[in-house]
């Protein structure tokens, strides 16, 4: 299981549920289609945060920000 998740969802949102949930963040970033995407350290805490976003969770494609440190996109 992916340890990546996009979600509907503002970044003040997400951080706070994730710590609610002790679900640590590895990496998160605004989505330019609207959400965000979020990484966690694990899939265990990937899976808790996918359960409590429910149908929040976006599947398919999406478009991600530009990164400075991610080149060629």
């Amino acid at each position: 299981m992916s340890r990546a998740i996009n979600i509907d969802a503002s970044e003040t949102d997400v951080t706070a549920t994730c710590t609610k949930l002790k679900a640590a963040i590895s990496a998160i970033e605004p989505l330019e289609s609207g959400g965000v995407r979020v990484i966690l350290n694990n899939g265990a805490d990937a899976d808790k945060v996918r359960k409590a976003y429910g149908s929040k969770v976006l599947t398919g494609e999406v478009r991600r920000t530009m990164n400075r440190l991610r080149r060629g996109w």
